[in-house]
This record gives C-alpha cells, sequence and structure tokens, in this order.
C-alpha cells in the first residue's frame, strides 16, 4: 500500500500502514481514559503517544492542521516540521490524535485516532475558518448532487444517483444544535436522519463509502475532522463538498477579513489537489465505523481503517500488541 514514485531515489515513501503506529499508539493511550470525565488528561495523553511515534518514523512532512497554533500547545501544533527543517518538505500531514474528545470522556461512541498526508502544496484548509457545512456522498453519486441546493433537492437528487426513494436514504447528521435546522428539513422530505453525538470523521467516511447503510453525511462540522475525511474520501473515489460556515463571532470576523467567500461550496478536488493520498484511523471507542481498543490479559487489540494511493486501497486491519499484565492487588 505504498505509493511509487512520490519521493527521491533511495528514499522511503510512508503508507497507511506506517503511520498506524502513530494511530494505534494514540488510541491505547487514550484507552485509559475511557468513561473518566477528564476530557484534558485523555487528550494529553492521546497527542503525547501520537507524537512520540511520529518522531519515529522519519517522515518528511510539515503538520499543515495540528492540535492548535504553536504558541498554545507545544506539540502537535499547526505547523510544526518532521524531518530535515532545511529543506522544502515532502509530505503535508493532518492530525487529530483523538477525535470525539468529550465524548470519549463520557464513555461515548465513534471516537478514533487518525493521520492523513498528501504531498506538500496540495491541500487548501480554508484558514482561518474554524467551522464548514459539509457534504459526503459515495462514488455513484459523484457529481450527481447540488449541494448548494435546498435540502428536499439535494435529497431527491441524491436517491436518483443510488436507486433509491428518499424513503430509503439515510443521512447521518451530527446532533448539535447547529444542525437542528437541516434535521428538520430532511425529516420533512422523507429520509430517515442517523444522529450521533459525535463522529464527524467516521459518518463522512461511512457516507463515502458504498452499501455502508449510510447514504451521506450532511450538516456543520470542524475543519480538522473535515480535512482528514477530505484526504481519505479523494483516495476512496466519493464525493466532498465544503462551505465556510463560522460559529464564532470571532470566527465569522477572521473570515471576512480574510475576504473568504462564505456563499462558496469548494470541491474536493480544489481542497485535496493530488489523489496520492494516504489516511489512517484506529478506533477507540466502538463505533459505526470501527471497533475500539480491547484490553485482555497480556495484550491489546486495536482495530485500524488504512487508505492509500490513487487506486484507492483500503483495509482493515487487527493488531495485537503484548502489554504487562495488571499489577495483582496489595
Amino acid at each position: 500500500m505504498h505509493i511509487p514514485g512520490a519521493t527521491g531515489a533511495g528514499e522511503t515513501t510512508p503508507g497507511p500502514y506506517d503511520l498506524r503506529r502513530a494511530t494505534e499508539s494514540a488510541a491505547r493511550a487514550a484507552y485509559d481514559w475511557i468513561g473518566r470525565g477528564d476530557r484534558t488528561l485523555a487528550d494529553d495523553a492521546a497527542v503525547a503517544a501520537m507524537a512520540a511515534r511520529l518522531e519515529q518514523l522519519g517522515l518528511d512532512a510539515v503538520l499543515t492542521i495540528g492540535e492548535g497554533p504553536r504558541e498554545e500547545i507545544s506539540t502537535l501544533y499547526h505547523g510544526q516540521r518532521f524531518g530535515e527543517p532545511s529543506r522544502p518538505p515532502r509530505w503535508e500531514m493532518v492530525v487529530d490524535p483523538l477525535e470525539g474528545t468529550s465524548f470519549l470522556a463520557r464513555g461515548m461512541t465513534n471516537a478514533m485516532a487518525a493521520v492523513a498526508l498528501v504531498p506538500h502544496g496540495s491541500l487548501d484548509v480554508l484558514a482561518p475558518a474554524r467551522y464548514i457545512e459539509k457534504l459526503v456522498v459515495p462514488p455513484a453519486a459523484c457529481g450527481r448532487v447540488d449541494p448548494a441546493a435546498p435540502v428536499a433537492e439535494r435529497l431527491r437528487q441524491l436517491g436518483r444517483a443510488l436507486g433509491k426513494p428518499i424513503l430509503d436514504l439515510t443521512i447521518y447528521v451530527i446532533e448539535q444544535p447547529r444542525n437542528r435546522a437541516l434535521v428538520e428539513a430532511i425529516h420533512q422530505a422523507g429520509a430517515r436522519v442517523a444522529l450521533y453525538p459525535a463522529g464527524d470523521l467516521a459518518g463522512a467516511l461511512m457516507a463515502a463509502t458504498p452499501d455502508s447503510g449510510i447514504d451521506a453525511l450532511m450538516g456543520t462540522g470542524g475543519v480538522p475532522e473535515g480535512m482528514l475525511a477530505a484526504i481519505a474520501i479523494r483516495a476512496m473515489g466519493g464525493g466532498f463538498f465544503a462551505r465556510i460556515d463560522p460559529q464564532l463571532a470571532s470566527e465569522q470576523q477572521a473570515v471576512e477579513a480574510a475576504g473568504l467567500d462564505l456563499s462558496r461550496w469548494h470541491r474536493l478536488e480544489n481542497l485535496v489537489r493530488s489523489d496520492q493520498a494516504i489516511f489512517c484511523a484506529t478506533g477507540i471507542t466502538t463505533g459505526l465505523l470501527l471497533d475500539g481498543v480491547e484490553r485482555q490479559p497480556g495484550a491489546e487489540l486495536t482495530h485500524s481503517l488504512l487508505i492509500g494511493g490513487p487506486a484507492g486501497h483500503r483495509q482493515r486491519l487487527t493488531s495485537w500488541h503484548r502489554r504487562e499484565p495488571d499489577p495483582a492487588p496489595a
């Protein structure tokens, strides 16, 4: 699953099988914090584990979207350089060591760790936007659904593309106040809503996968999760659209100052300008897309999704990790 020809002679090209070491490490580190009510410690554990493993991979990359700006965090910050800093990087990287942080702390579903790579210069991350409205559809509906159309018309177009009546369509939406009007419009049109409190990334990947039980993802969510999904979907051949949708006054001011058009729907080919896309995610808590970490006596099991290359190769990988047994109680 390595992409040939993407680096110079004698240089190693990373693939999703390499990246899964970083996502597995983050998932295993976050496991101990499932359901313990402390999102900060859970995120800190995942970030530290992923950062340590990424440093070991020998990547020649810049972290385009990380955990935040350098002045706020010490590692996995926006712009962090992996590899030799004196030369231009070969790759751009997007990471989310713990997608679904607050919901993992409450023991809820769909938390995962994810990493994605594309050749340097391939990404448009819509900065300084923090939230985007998204539309994700499977390959059969690519080019056949207009994201700017009213919701009912989008559903009619999607149904025609998939050969389904609207009544049989299931649309994944994140359960947030900002998406309430969308949910009402979907219901009024006659389609089903799969409403989840977390799992923006999982829902997008399900929507881009034929016959997954999810026919599309709609609604507003975070830019990092959106760009991770866009990179994976670029390799998968699905459809992805994004429209900047500010949720805070400060964000509204920032995007207006940058001259960004809030009415424009950005196409996947403009957001991710290369099909040499590499993606890996490992489940932390069990969800629709991936099973979570499983702890057994002497071992931990992780479940990962690996996607890479222009052909969109996909692989599900279960890994057994040896661990020391828990100490006997005193």
